[in-house]
C-alpha cells in the first residue's frame, strides 16, 4: 500500500512538472497568461458538484461556479479566448495537483478546514454540509451507537474518515473501519454486503441514495458526527492576486439573481444523469452566506 501512494505521488510530481515551474515563476495569472489556459480540477463522482453526466460530460454545481469564474476571468483579463482543460482529481491527489501547478482551481465537495490552509486556499462559500452515513434501511442503523461493532467506510483523505476514528475512539464502539478508494466504491460497499454504512457529507449521500438503483432501499442517518462545514472553490495559497479575482468573480455571482436558479437547478430540480431530484431547498445558514460572500473556515461565522 505505501508502494503504491509513493507511485501516485510521483505520478502527480511528474504530471505537474511543466505547471509547477510556470507557476513558480510568477503565480497562477502569469501562467494562465503564458499559456492561454486555466486548468480545472473535476470530480467523476461528486454529484452534483461535480461529475459526469449520463454522455461523460462535466457537470454539476461546482462546475458551473468554475465556469463562470473563467467567465470573468476571459473579461477581467482581456483574454475573450481563454481556454479551459480539466484534471481528473480525487480526494487524496486534489491538494497535491493545486499546489504543484497541475490544476489551478476546483469548485467540488471540498470542505474550508482551518488545517487545509497550510496546503492551499479557499475563496467564498458555496454550500454547507455535514456529515452522516448511508446505510440500508433492512439494518435498521440510523444513529451513531448503531453502528457499535459494525463495518463502517467513508472515502480515504476526507474529513470524514477521520470523524470516523475520532467517533470510534470517543464512544468506543468497536467499529471496523474501512477507508474507500472513492465515494462510489464506499457505496457499492454497502450495496454489496462489505460494508454495513458509508459515512461521507450529508449532500452526497443525498446524491447517491437518489442516483442509485434501489432509492427506497437506503437511509441516511438521523444523527451527524459533527457540525457543517463550509465548501469554497479551492486555489493555491499564498497567491493573493489570483485569489481576489476568485474572490471578486464569486461574491459578484453569488449575490446576483442567476444564483439562486443556479442552486435549485442542481439541488431542487431534477439532474442528469437519471433526472432524479435531491430535493434539498436553499438553507438560511447558506442564502445569508451567499448574500455576505465569506472565505471563512470558522463554522460559528455560518450560524443559521
Amino acid at each position: 500500500m505505501k508502494i503504491f501512494y509513493r507511485a501516485c505521488f510521483a505520478l502527480c510530481l511528474v504530471a505537474g512538472l511543466a505547471s509547477t515551474q510556470a507557476y513558480a515563476e510568477g503565480g497562477t495569472v502569469k501562467k494562465i497568461r503564458e499559456t492561454g489556459s486555466i486548468t480545472i480540477g473535476n470530480r467523476d463522482v461528486s454529484i452534483p458538484f461535480s461529475y459526469l453526466d449520463g454522455n461523460q460530460q462535466i457537470v454539476g454545481y461546482g462546475n458551473d461556479i468554475c465556469l463562470s469564474v473563467v467567465e470573468a476571468l476571459r473579461k477581467k483579463l482581456n483574454m475573450p479566448n481563454l481556454k479551459v482543460a480539466y484534471q481528473t482529481v480525487n480526494s487524496t491527489n486534489r491538494m497535491p495537483l493545486l499546489a504543484n501547478g497541475t490544476v489551478d482551481i476546483e469548485c467540488a465537495s471540498d470542505g474550508n478546514l482551518q488545517e487545509r490552509w497550510k496546503q492551499v486556499a479557499f475563496s467564498n462559500t458555496y454550500f454547507l454540509a455535514g456529515t452522516k452515513f448511508l446505510a440500508k434501511k433492512s439494518s435498521h442503523l440510523s444513529t451513531i451507537e448503531s453502528l457499535r461493532g459494525k463495518t463502517v467506510a467513508s472515502s480515504a483523505g476526507t474529513l470524514n474518515l477521520q470523524l470516523l476514528y475520532e467517533a470510534n475512539k470517543k464512544y468506543n464502539l468497536g467499529m471496523k473501519i474501512v477507508p474507500s478508494s472513492d465515494h462510489a466504491e464506499g457505496f457499492l460497499m454497502v450495496e454489496t454486503g462489505r460494508a454495513d454504512a458509508f459515512a461521507l457529507d450529508d449532500v452526497l449521500l443525498a446524491s447517491m441514495i437518489a442516483t442509485s438503483k434501489e432509492p427506497a432501499a437506503y437511509a441516511m442517518s438521523t444523527e451527524t458526527f459533527s457540525p457543517f462545514m463550509p465548501y469554497g472553490p479551492m486555489i493555491r495559497k499564498d497567491d493573493p492576486e489570483f485569489k481576489k479575482l476568485v474572490d471578486d468573480a464569486t461574491a459578484e455571482l453569488y449575490k446576483s439573481p442567476q444564483m439562486k436558479a443556479l442552486y435549485d437547478r442542481w439541488f431542487v430540480k431534477p439532474i442528469p444523469p437519471k433526472g432524479a431530484a435531491l430535493n434539498m431547498p436553499l438553507s438560511a445558514g447558506l442564502a445569508k452566506a451567499l448574500a455576505n460572500p465569506t472565505d471563512a473556515y470558522d463554522v460559528t461565522k455560518y450560524s443559521q
